[in-house]
């Protein structure tokens, strides 16, 4: 058993995500969205290094020592997964750790909406799920290829960086390929996906053009292809796919883009006051004739109001999500305030007014 072990078997039994070492430093977990200080020493350099490189496969230590950061996955058995990052700072290395759970949680587990099925069961198409870091998209996500994985007969094929959730086939094959272990890169992935016989292709991170436009054709050529932006609405995912093409490709990817997008999911996640935990709140876009049309035709600010008034078609704003999660007390009502779109909708819940509040 490697010494660091024992800070995971520690933040598993409290329900932490996020474990920090960094030299200089006490270690630190997140609980329920919050950093606090473990009862140990500050770490030092060559100590926090040693114990470091003692979980870490070889060829990941040189890319770290040439390039100062590296990603990788690490197992702890009968424990759990870890997405791992190494990055040099002022006082020398330090690392985060990101828990991922062995269990998946279903749709229903993590109270998605009954339209996520629907996404999941599409024949082909572009699915997006989009937020800043650390907004839930992996389990999002997660829920809906292990729904797809038990409801569907088809070959799911996956493209992470690195590999988080363990998905074991059910009713459909599943192949999961990690970048810089089982392919060099996504775009190098997808195009090898291609000649795979996939169904349901789960793209990690749309990171630059090759790999959108690999998506796009992917998604245009009879797969359903499921990826993450970090993005913080479905108007701005639009925009950011458009703006990585140069200016004579846009007008061509518009077209594509607005044949082959089926969902956007924007989340945020809030701290829980009713139990432990976390909870996300969702804008939700669905590719409708109207929506394409306002793709099609560069018109994107207006889909916010498409948006509002979508719900026949499962659509719904951020605002929406989180005055739901408001009006049943699941989460702070400074919280909710703090993350809504149009913020007076949210006035009346405060205690006290906020001095910066203008109306929106």
């Amino acid at each position: 058993m490697a010494q660091i072990d024992a800070f995971f078997k520690m933040m598993h039994e409290l329900g932490a995500s996020d474990l920090h070492l960094s030299t200089g430093s006490q270690p630190i977990i997140r609980l329920h969205g919050e950093l606090q200080r473990i009862k140990y020493k500050a770490l030092e350099n060559e100590e926090l290094k040693k114990m470091l490189y003692e979980i870490t496969p070889e060829n990941k230590v040189k890319v770290f020592e040439e390039t100062g950061d590296v990603d990788f996955s690490y197992e702890v058995p009968n424990v759990a997964r870890y997405r791992v990052n190494f990055f040099w700072q002022r006082l020398g290395v330090a690392a985060v750790f990101r828990e991922i759970p062995q269990k998946i949680l279903s749709i229903e587990d993590l109270g998605l909406p009954g339209i996520m099925k629907r996404l999941a069961m599409l024949p082909k198409g572009l699915v997006l799920v989009t937020g800043p870091t650390g907004s839930g998209k992996s389990t999002t996500l997660a829920a809906c290829i292990d729904y797809a994985n038990k409801t569907r007969k088809d070959h799911i094929l996956t493209i992470e960086d690195p590999i988080e959730f363990v998905h074991q086939p059910e009713n459909c094959l599943i192949n999961q390929r990690e970048v810089g272990r089982d392919t060099q890169s996504f775009k190098s992935a997808l195009r090898g996906a291609l000649r795979e016989d996939p169904d349901i292709i789960l793209v990690g991170e749309l990171r630059d053009l090759e790999t959108i436009e690999l998506a796009l054709e992917a998604s245009e050529t009879g797969h359903l292809v499921f990826g993450t932006l970090h993005t913080i609405s479905a108007s701005k995912t639009i925009d950011r796919i458009i703006e990585v093409f140069p200016g004579e490709m846009q007008g061509q990817i518009r077209s594509s883009l607005s044949e082959s997008l089926r969902a956007i999911i924007a989340q945020s996640l809030f701290k829980r006051i009713d139990k432990p935990g976390r909870v996300a709140a969702l804008e939700i876009l669905i590719a409708t004739p109207a929506v394409r049309n306002l793709i099609r035709e560069n018109k994107n600010f207006q889909i916010n109001s498409v948006i509002e008034t979508g719900k026949k078609f499962g659509m719904q704003t951020l605002d929406e999500s989180i005055m739901k999660h408001l009006q049943q007390s699941r989460i702070d009502p400074e919280d909710a305030y703090n993350k809504a779109v149009n913020k007076a909708k949210f006035k009346d819940y405060l205690k006290d007014t906020p001095q910066d509040f203008t109306e929106v």
